[in-house]
């Protein structure tokens, strides 16, 4: 299995509702480190999993309406706890529709996995790992 990940990071604000979250019911900051990888079982016809300038463009893409927002004020996200593992989700989904519709570059169809992966602090991460299909 071959992949290629890229890297970039966010900083949001956001608030939980339930008690399991104690004081990170209040609204708080955080800066997450997110890398994606590509996984794929064979090279595509350039030799390479995906096209490295293209997947960081597609994450910067995908990041870019979270970036300094506070996610408790995204109309996407009403209503719902914006956690580390559900932010992974919604960065895998946006992330395997590009691979999808080719905006990876050519080759990205080829594409078998990803995964992504939020470092919440030095301390903790979170990821989701699927198949693009």
């Amino acid at each position: 299995m071959y992949a290629v990940e890229v890297r970039d990071h966010i900083m949001i604000a956001h608030s939980f509702r339930g008690d399991l979250f104690g004081p990170a019911q209040k609204l708080h900051g955080a800066t997450f480190v997110v890398d994606v990888a590509f996984f794929r079982e064979d090279l595509g016809p350039e030799g390479v999993v995906v096209d490295i300038g293209r997947a960081h463009e597609a994450l910067k893409a995908v990041l870019g309406p979270l970036n300094y927002r506070n996610l408790d004020d995204v109309p996407d996200f009403a209503g719902q706890n914006t956690t580390t593992e559900f932010l992974c989700r919604h960065i895998f989904d946006a992330m395997a529709r590009a691979a999808r519709e080719g905006a990876l570059g050519s080759g990205s169809e080829g594409i078998g996995r990803i995964r992504v992966l939020l470092h919440e602090s030095h301390v903790a991460r979170a990821w989701y790992e699927g198949d693009v299909a």
